[in-house]
């Protein structure tokens, strides 16, 4: 097996993280090399004995071909470090993932890239602010990376969907799991017109301490990170941590002084954040990198969509009177996934909100 095979093979026998892979490349530069050795060579060199045993006993070219099966059967994507298109910046990060997985288009990774995170319990402002500049952002050329949590990532995904230069969902959890189960179609329109990544292989188990591990990825990626709304023990300052560590660019938009929600984020403010209270005042950052003027004509340009005949259909349907799914679910003779789907795309669209109690109105 090439250092490639045996990569992806320790990455997906459980015990082994980040740091013993490390620890092994450090020892054996050429990982194949592991296939001929003893349990107690292996543990020679500081691995534990169990682990040592497994490496010994189940890193075999059959046990890596049935890996590699498995997830091309699943049209799940693995880049290793040693492959020529993992992300360049995300080599720069102090613990570069080995592995990813991925699902959706891989070429977003190699574009520019900005980070919107925030508290899981957002405000109404917070909502409209992740959504909004996210979009702008996006129709201006940077794609949007996030978490893919309740709250001001969820809100930054769909606000990058309405854009030309799409999303990334950075998953805290195996490449598989959709977490939470209420995104399950926001996973679903990222995987097609987006891209999803994780470094946690099929089958591991959710633990708390993976969620803050995806976070570096988050900043990794990302030229910068807004934060949008965050109280002070907020999980997305662990985002701003890794960029500080990272060297990116950290921005805080400023709330309300009473706000516990953006009590972290002005915490940020008085530690040396870039104020910012307006798209411009970021995009104006990496006018290094990209024409100012002709991203200053797409943040004016509105985004225009394309309905199709079942959007129209459901937009006839409704007023400024609320619907509720189980109406419209009688009324069009939609599978409730295809409904579900196209009344996603249409609050994408702008054309329809959703309110409380799964109803629906025209914007």
């Amino acid at each position: 097996m090439d250092n490639r095979n045996c990569l992806i093979g320790l990455h997906e026998l459980e015990g082994i993280g980040w740091k013993t892979i490390h620890q092994l490349l450090s020892r054996f530069p050429e990982l194949s090399v592991l296939t001929g050795l003893t349990a107690g060579e292996i543990a020679s060199c500081g691995i534990r004995r169990t682990i040592a045993e497994s490496i010994a006993t189940r890193l075999t070219p059959a046990f890596v071909e049935q890996k590699i099966h498995q997830y091309k059967s699943q049209a799940i994507r693995i880049m290793t470090r040693f492959d020529e298109d993992y992300p360049s910046i995300l080599q720069e990060i102090a613990q570069p993932p080995w592995i990813l997985y991925v699902k959706g288009d891989p070429s977003i990774l190699h574009g520019r890239l900005l980070g919107i995170v925030g508290t899981r319990t957002p405000t109404l402002y917070g909502k409209k602010i992740a959504e909004e500049w996210a979009a702008s952002l996006s129709r201006a050329g940077f794609g949007i990376v996030s978490g893919l949590a309740r709250g001001i990532d969820s809100k930054a995904h769909i606000g990058a969907l309405q854009g030309k230069s799409k999303t990334v969902a950075v998953l805290g959890c195996a490449i598989n799991a959709i977490y939470p189960r209420e995104n399950a179609l926001l996973f679903r329109h990222i995987e097609q017109q987006g891209v999803i990544i994780s470094e946690y292989p099929i089958g591991t188990g959710m633990r708390p301490g993976m969620f803050p591990q995806r976070n570096r990825i988050i900043a990794g990626l990302s030229l910068g990170v807004t934060v949008v709304e965050a109280a002070e023990d907020s999980g997305s300052l662990i985002t701003v941590e890794c960029a500080l560590d990272a060297s990116r660019d950290v921005f805080a938009v400023p709330g309300p002084i009473n706000s516990r929600q953006s009590s972290g984020v002005h915490k940020l403010l008085k530690d040396g954040a870039k104020l910012v209270t307006c798209v411009e005042e970021i995009v104006e950052e990496y006018k290094h990198i990209i024409n100012v003027d002709e991203i200053n004509v797409a943040l004016q340009q509105k985004a225009t969509f394309i309905f199709t005949e079942d959007e129209v259909e459901i937009v006839r349907k409704l007023s400024d009177d609320p619907v509720s799914i189980d109406t419209l679910l009688e009324e069009t003779q939609f599978t409730f996934g295809h409904l579900h789907g196209v009344l996603l795309s249409l609050v994408l669209k702008k054309a329809i909100k959703q309110l409380p109690g799964s109803t629906y109105i025209r914007a």
